[in-house]
């Protein structure tokens, strides 16, 4: 699928290494690559999501001016919709995939999140019927 630079939603994700990264999110969860430029950084695409991968040589990585370095990780995540939770949970913890937590069910259907290798949440969301 082709789709217009304009109509991507980008998200930036600070990550430790890119290639695990880019092989991480092309293995597991179908993004595929639109430019590597490992060490240093990555984008990748799934459907309008265009996830911007930087690594610790990354102009996103250089410390603040107070010092501060920026770094992977936190609870802020991207939010990927599926269709039967449980098949994917089973194919990714298949695939070495760690989750933080077992699937939790809310008015609005059930969830689960999981880090990727540079411990940066995702989160898989199978919205309720109806």
């Amino acid at each position: 699928m082709t789709v217009d630079f304009a109509d991507l939603v980008s998200v930036r994700y600070l990550v430790d290494d890119v290639g695990a990264a880019v092989d991480f999110y092309t293995r597991h969860l179908g993004f595929a690559v639109r430019l590597d430029a490992s060490p240093a950084f990555a984008d990748v695409t799934r459907g309008h999501l265009r996830l911007l991968l930087s690594g610790p040589s990354s102009s996103a990585g250089r410390p603040m001016p107070d010092g501060a370095k920026p770094g992977p990780g936190g609870w802020n995540r991207i939010h990927l919709i599926v269709e039967d939770i449980a098949a994917e949970v089973e194919r990714l913890r298949a695939g070495g995939v760690r989750f933080r937590s077992d699937i939790v069910t809310g008015p609005g259907g059930q969830q689960i999140v999981f880090d990727d290798p540079s411990g940066n949440p995702v989160e898989l969301f199978q919205p309720a019927a109806g």
